[in-house]
């Protein structure tokens, strides 16, 4: 008889920190390095603790640098540790661009495979807080063209467990994003155990078969809340929660899109240019005509920034009507 697994009610950013815990205790390999990861614990709290611990050796508070918490932890990476760079909010990572496309993406493939990159860069993302102009940003779009690189942005705390797990056991670079508007709001057990979520897979977090939405972060749980609501009018939605935005789940879409022949996909990055237009290019290219609509792409506007008062950040984000409202309209196509 099978013994049911033990589990524990997470948020999702207690699950990132139990991870990381988890992690450094069972790899000494492993080291955290970011600004105020040490003495303060993280501004969302989630090394609170672990330099007392771990020590300063393990545990390093850096300078307002980005460039060199990145460039500082690909050789820590080259020559045998397991880093994990924290950028303290993904508007932040501007600076460490060139550390990240130019340096740890190439690294395998530049030294014929005699290196590796095994180097995890967590960052928060996304609005939601009233973080406005610095505070805010997707930057998801910015990185997925950049072959070598593998980004995840899972929604739930059993998903972060296991793909921050995966991540780092990953032999190559991985930009890990997590919603922080997610971060106290979503709940989920997790299991005690040690596991891991398969990097490239993505979840059918509902089944359905009048048409298939293709969301991530947030807006996954939007998504399905959306969806659920839609079959209250007797409608069938699918939901697939991305998690994994490089390598992506070709298969699971297409085989999604085919059954139910119609794809709304919703993220809250700017449209164009965005994620979606890539599964809309993927889709198209190979599923076409099992359409019965055109694709459609619910996203943020196309303006520079999130703006700081309430109008502003509403009129950005996409409320969880609004998704209904363009489900609706495609189900009734």
């Amino acid at each position: 008889m099978a013994v049911a697994t033990p589990a524990k009610t997470m948020t999702n950013v207690e699950a990132v920190r139990s991870t990381l815990y988890d992690a450094l205790k069972r790899d000494d390999r492993i080291v955290i390095l970011g600004e105020d990861v040490g003495n303060r614990g993280n501004v969302f709290l989630i090394t609170k603790g672990f330099i007392d611990e771990f020590g300063p050796e393990r545990i390093i508070d850096t300078p307002i640098a980005e460039a060199s918490i990145v460039g500082i932890a690909i050789g820590m990476a080259m020559e045998g540790l397991r880093p994990i760079a924290e950028i303290q909010f993904a508007d932040f990572i501007y600076p460490a661009f060139n550390q990240i496309v130019g340096e740890a993406a190439k690294t395998r493939y530049r030294s014929n495979g005699e290196y590796t990159c095994p180097l995890v860069i967590r960052t928060p993302y996304g609005g939601g807080v009233r973080g406005a102009l610095s505070h805010s940003v997707s930057i998801e779009a910015l990185f997925y063209h950049v072959p070598g690189l593998t980004i995840l942005a899972p929604s739930t705390p059993r998903d972060i467990k296991g793909l921050l797990n995966a991540a780092i056991e990953a032999n190559d670079p991985v930009l890990f994003l997590e919603h922080k508007r997610t971060y106290r709001l979503i709940k989920d057990e997790v299991p005690d155990e040690y596991y891991t979520v398969p990097i490239g897979k993505a979840n059918v977090s509902k089944v359905g078969h009048q048409l298939t939405v293709v969301s991530y972060g947030l807006y996954a749980h939007q998504a399905l809340d959306a969806a659920h609501r839609l079959e209250e009018e007797d409608h069938s939605v699918e939901v697939i929660d991305l998690r994994s935005i490089r390598p992506m789940d070709r298969s699971t879409i297409l085989e999604s899109v085919r059954k139910t022949r119609k794809l709304l996909i919703v993220h809250e990055d700017n449209k164009f240019g965005g994620i979606g237009a890539e599964i809309s290019a993927m889709v198209a290219e190979e599923a076409l005509f099992d359409l019965d609509a055109p694709i459609r792409r619910l996203c943020g506007p196309d303006v520079p920034a999130m703006g700081y008062a309430l109008p502003l950040e509403e009129e950005f984000m996409i409320s969880t009507e609004r998704m209904v409202d363009a489900m609706r309209e495609m189900v009734t196509f």
